[in-house]
């Protein structure tokens, strides 16, 4: 009987043990909450909180996801974004001017692209014993990003482009360079929090 309830005792234990436990786990409000609490440290923290609250469940409260799934997601953006200025840059009719400047931005953004998998790969194997080595790795290859993105928008500039053309790229770089921003703040706030 002893016996019986020694190990009733232990089972009760456990099952504390597990409840307790299970409800310290993250809630997806406290998640959503983490991410707008976040995001309103960004120069542009609309764009920040839409971009990521989707991603709630992976980021829940950890400064270091939250800040690599920003990099993943301006990494995805620049990548379609790429392929797209690549197919517009075959398009008949344009200028020899608006398709050097579609040439020169597709590299440009194909650097950013490296730069942002780096940065990625970076994040990725951050450890305590070099963690400022490698976060200044990290804010490097970002802000290599956001200088590349920078010169493809500059060659849209002046009167020579086509306004529609003009339009449509400079939007789409411009919500690159804002995820861009908005991920080097994020990877600030890591370091600051975690540093």
């Amino acid at each position: 009987m002893a016996d019986l309830t020694s190990k009733s005792l232990i089972l009760i234990a456990i099952s504390f043990f597990i409840n307790s436990s299970s409800a310290a786990t993250v809630t997806p409000q406290s998640s959503i909450e983490f991410i707008r609490t976040s995001c309103s440290t960004t120069t542009y923290p609309r764009l920040c909180y839409t971009s990521l609250s989707i991603h709630s469940r992976t980021i829940q409260t950890s400064p270091k996801l939250i800040a690599s799934a920003a990099l993943n997601v301006t990494l995805s953006s620049a990548k379609s974004t790429s392929t797209m200025m690549s197919k517009l840059s075959q398009s008949h009719g344009l200028k020899p001017k608006e398709v050097s400047a579609m040439k020169d931005c597709v590299e440009e953004l194909s650097d950013a692209v490296y730069e942002l998998r780096e940065s990625i790969d970076e994040m990725d194997h951050v450890k305590r014993s070099d963690f400022e080595v490698m976060i200044s790795d990290v804010r490097t290859w970002v802000s290599a990003a956001m200088t590349d993105e920078s010169t493809c928008s500059d060659g849209f500039a002046g009167n020579a482009m086509n306004g529609n053309l003009k339009r449509a790229v400079r939007g789409r770089i411009m919500n690159i360079a804002q995820l861009t921003s908005n991920a080097l703040a994020l990877v600030n706030n890591y370091a600051l929090l975690d540093g």
